[in-house]
């Protein structure tokens, strides 16, 4: 029982990898196809490429900030971690950003892209924008 316990914290701890499919699924139900004129591909595509679509990824920047979750929010901007400065645009703390429920980082993947526009996230820029994404929901039921 003792292993078991540890296997489940330690699986816990690794996050939650959605594949394509599964978050495509997620995003079409939070309204994200079409959202901000940005597709349900380019959503996907976004998520890949910021994080491999694992919803516990931080990324340590070399300004200092931190960028959290599954669409690679930073701290500096958008969410608060208690520790870094931040404007907080999105209103909540960075710890929201680090769960399975994908819920606060897809609304303040709204805020931003509102804000923003897609090219907010330099990962889209670099590995999306002017590609075909399509491959990014090929195959799912969406």
């Amino acid at each position: 029982m003792k292993i078991l316990m540890l296997l489940l914290l330690v699986g816990a701890a690794k996050g939650m990898y959605y594949t394509n499919c599964e978050l495509a699924t997620v995003l079409q139900s939070a309204g994200m196809d079409g959202y901000a004129g940005v597709s349900l591909a380019n959503w996907v595509c976004l998520a890949f490429s910021e994080s491999s679509y694992n919803t516990q990824a931080i990324d340590y920047d070399s300004d200092g900030s931190t960028d959290y979750g599954i669409f690679q929010i930073n701290d500096r901007w958008w969410c608060s971690n208690g520790q870094f400065p931040s404007y907080n645009g999105c209103g909540i703390s960075c710890s929201e950003l680090l769960t399975n429920n994908i819920a606060a980082d897809i609304a303040c993947a709204k805020i931003i892209v509102d804000q923003q526009g897609i090219s907010a996230w330099y990962g889209w820029q670099d590995k999306c924008e002017g590609q075909d994404v399509s491959q990014y929901i090929a195959g799912c039921d969406v």
